[in-house]
């Protein structure tokens, strides 16, 4: 279970989506220890709003501010908070190479913290080493809820704010992405809810800084009623009774999410068309475990050959209902097929969806009519690109290049499966999104359940999923 997951589990099981700061703002009295406060400060606020609470998100800087003594009342503090609730650690990290790699292992390692936010700046690279860690999650900046954030986030970039590009391509970085949108700025929230419908949200700026429940949740809610966390910090900790205060913002949550309710079947339906998806690629050996000696020479514990979906039409009618939940929110005039594995799924997509389909011919038909493209298509039209999965976008290249070559715009490319980022980093260097349905991690859990795999080999295919 990913961050993504865990978090909503908690929000359906304590219904609620309040995230709760932990930002001890502390002085010490004569004789104090600063661990033995912070870790007071800590303890009151996680017992009062445990029941209440959808996340907790302690701001790292609070307890480094204290040396040593921060650090041994953050351990101690983030042991008290109760299994079932994801722990997001405020760092807003932002390097990339060792360096990265480094914080990545002190925020899932060292703290053990199911998710942190990732400043953008330096593109996928700084996100990269956290994605690694296939049971985590991230938010990365988007639009921050400062006042001087406008003066730089507000740069137009090709008729578009910086912040709306930012978080347009941080979302294309995976499903285990959510974006930090200021909760006092509901235009942003609309803005970029309309631009992406499935996202989770982390909203500051609620409370002390502004931001209102109702307009945060109004403008940044999704249409099953999750995808936005309002951050409380201040007006929690300063309440006489947190728990009382906690209970009065969860409530009043609940209310704006009322309205929103009746459309939370459309998530549930999605997580079974991914399990029954998941479970029909086992059964069909699409994924297969095992000892696989890959083309690059490596071994794996597993491996996937999505060309035997064909083989079964109930699994390939399920894998084009899995496209078509990417397509839904995407523009485009008609979707190309990359030959050869993936035309079986660009033809069971056509016929779900009822829209046109073309291929690329690669190598370019030499003979005949000598086509670049079979099918028929305008000059001008937007494809979406499809294709059985990506490991790397080597294969990605030529076909994109046969379809800009006669005129048609091409800036996505849908996929059943992602494995690892580098395809991803390779299409965003052509200016190509990438939505992937699964990612290989999706597999573990289903397997365990399933009885073909114990604990320990689960534990064993996870850190090989982590690493490579």
């Amino acid at each position: 279970m990913n961050f993504f997951e865990k978090l909503e589990k908690r929000c359906a099981d304590a219904n609620t989506l309040l995230c709760i700061g932990l930002d001890p703002r502390i002085t010490l009295e004569k004789g104090e220890k600063a661990d033995e406060v912070l870790l007071a400060f800590g303890k009151r606020i996680i017992e009062a709003t445990s029941a209440y609470a959808a996340c907790f998100k302690p701001n790292i800087a609070f307890y480094e501010a204290w040396g040593e003594e921060g650090h041994r009342a953050l351990k101690k503090t983030l042991a008290l908070i109760p299994k079932d609730i994801p722990v997001l650690l405020d760092a807003k990290r932002g390097d990339i190479g060792p360096t990265a790699e480094s914080y990545a292992a002190a925020t899932f390692d060292y703290w053990g913290v199911d998710g942190v936010t990732v400043a953008p700046y330096m593109g996928i690279d700084s996100a990269e080493p956290f994605l690694r860690y296939p049971d985590k999650g991230i938010f990365v900046l988007a639009r921050t809820s400062n006042p001087g954030a406008k003066k730089i986030q507000d740069w137009k970039v090709k008729k578009l704010p910086l912040y709306v590009r930012v978080a347009k391509l941080a979302a294309s970085w995976g499903n285990r992405v959510g974006l930090v949108v200021a909760g006092n700025d509901t235009r942003a929230l609309k803005i970029l809810r309309r631009e992406l419908p499935d996202t989770w949200f982390l909203s500051p700026g609620i409370g002390a800084q502004g931001g209102t429940i109702e307009d945060a949740l109004s403008a940044g809610l999704r249409a099953d009623g999750l995808g936005i966390l309002p951050n409380v910090s201040r007006e929690v900790a300063s309440a006489a009774d947190p728990a009382a205060k906690a209970k009065e913002l969860r409530d009043a949550i609940n209310q704006v999410r009322s309205s929103f309710l009746p459309r939370k079947h459309w998530k549930e339906k999605k997580q079974k068309l991914k399990m029954r998806l998941v479970e029909g690629l086992i059964k069909t050996e699409c994924f297969r475990l095992g000892e696989f000696t890959l083309k690059s020479g490596l071994k794996s514990p597993f491996y996937v050959d999505l060309r035997r979906v064909q083989s079964d039409p109930k699994v390939l009618r399920i894998a084009a209902k899995a496209y078509a939940k990417l397509l839904d929110s995407l523009k485009f005039d008609r979707i190309a097929g990359i030959p050869v594995a993936a035309l079986p799924l660009a033809t069971a997509v056509s016929l779900e969806m009822e829209i046109p389909l073309i291929y690329p011919r690669i190598p370019p038909k030499a003979h005949g009519s000598g086509n670049a493209i079979e099918g028929d298509y305008k000059k001008g039209e937007r494809i979406a690109l499809l294709d059985d999965l990506i490991t790397t976008g080597a294969s990605k290249v030529e076909a994109i290049q046969v379809l800009r070559d006669q005129g048609l715009e091409v800036v996505d490319l849908v996929v059943l499966l992602e494995r690892g980022v580098q395809g991803r980093k390779d299409m965003e260097t052509l200016g190509v999104r990438t939505h992937a349905f699964l990612q290989i991690e999706d597999f573990l859990e289903p397997c365990h359940r399933l009885g073909l795999i114990n604990d320990a080999k689960l534990a064993e295919l996870m850190e090989f999923v982590k690493n490579s």
